[in-house]
């Protein structure tokens, strides 16, 4: 079945920056937007950022805009999120996803595929 693997979570002090691959299998990365989105504990899951099919078009939660950046490798079959200048509210796990959609959506209802999620947090 499809598969999406998220990795290159870790621990990291405030100011620092991680970069985190989701790397799809069994799916034909390039007909999906790919998004990807956080939950940190007793919150609900919050949309984070999302690039369309082919990685021309960008959209990003207000939180975060300036600081991260989605890109996507279709050769590789593998989406990317680069975090830099992260704050302890960044804390949470991010999940990547797959949405059928051109351009993704911001909502987690419309994705079809997910991660299982890897581990940010962010010391300050």
């Amino acid at each position: 079945q499809v598969q999406l693997v998220e990795s290159g979570g870790g621990l990291v002090q405030a100011g620092g920056s991680l970069r985190l691959s989701c790397a799809a299998s069994r799916l034909t990365f390039s007909a999906y937007a790919m998004g990807w989105f956080r939950q940190a504990p007793g919150k609900e899951r919050e949309f984070v950022a999302k690039i369309s099919r082919g990685g021309r078009t960008t959209y990003y939660s207000d939180s975060v805009k300036g600081r991260f950046t989605i890109s996507r490798d279709n050769a590789k079959n593998t989406a990317y999120l680069q975090m830099n200048s992260l704050k302890p509210e960044d804390t949470a796990v991010y999940y990547c996803a797959a949405d059928a959609d051109v351009y993704g959506s911001t909502r987690p209802e419309a994705y079809d595929y997910w991660g299982q999620g890897t581990q940010v947090t962010v010391s300050s």
